[in-house]
């Protein structure tokens, strides 16, 4: 079976990460994974794990490397990355993760010669810091289907959701405090990952500003050299 397209999604937090990355993921017909997504699923079940990462997650600390490649080898085996394919929002989050999953970036090997994952393209969703820092403060996320809305007022607790019964709330990680915490852990861990993904010659940078829709059409411009995307669908 032909490996489906697989897509690394890159961004500081507020970038649209998630709202791109799930969009383009239904466009392909690959899974979306958010390795935020799967330690929140794992504290609310309480796990072992979820035990071991809560405090990290409410307070925007980075996950230790090893815990996190540990997570994400056992997912990508489980759901046979290899012939689904895939989206990724969230990892790697460093150098050391992605160097542990991908390898080591040569110009004589390509990325499917590595022995973990192989990917197709890396994206890199650029956001102002002021407006990365001011959709975290009005974002609101329904913990019963992950649906995302933002606010007016930032000092508005929580929304119904648009999509369904609950509630949407400010996330523990939102809060002022954490948001420059974890703004600063993305400058120094993770922004050093775009030139990683550059010397492997598939790294597209997209302007995230903008509407929603705006920002998804100029990616999927950008990425059909990689994974021929030719048209936006209705949203």
């Amino acid at each position: 079976m032909t490996a489906r397209p697989r897509v690394v999604v890159l961004g500081r937090q507020g970038s649209g990460k998630g709202t791109q990355g799930m969009r383009l993921a239904g466009q392909l017909g690959v899974p979306h994974l958010s390795t935020g997504d799967l330690f929140r699923a794992a504290v609310r079940a309480g796990t072992e794990v979820g035990a071991e990462v809560d405090h990290l997650l409410k307070e925007g600390l980075l996950v230790p490397d090893d815990l996190v490649i540990d997570v994400v080898r056992d997912e990508a085996e489980r759901s046979q990355w290899s012939v689904t394919g895939y989206v990724l929002d969230g990892f790697p989050r460093t150098v050391a993760q992605a160097e542990a999953f991908f390898g080591t970036p040569h110009i004589d090997l390509p990325p499917e010669a590595t022995s973990h994952g192989a990917f197709d393209v890396a994206i890199s969703l650029d956001v102002p810091l002021a407006e990365a820092r001011r959709r975290l403060a009005t974002r609101r996320v329904c913990p019963v289907c992950g649906t995302i809305v933002s606010v007016d007022d930032a000092a508005v607790e929580a929304i119904p959701c648009p999509r369904g019964d609950g509630t949407a709330v400010r996330r523990g990680d939102d809060r002022d405090d954490a948001i420059d915490r974890r703004l600063a852990l993305y400058e120094r861990e993770t922004g050093p990952l775009a030139p990683w993904f550059a010397a492997w010659g598939r790294l597209v940078t997209v302007d995230g500003t903008g509407t929603a829709d705006a920002v998804y059409q100029r990616l999927v411009d950008s990425l059909a050299p990689f994974v021929g995307l030719t048209a936006v669908p209705p949203h």
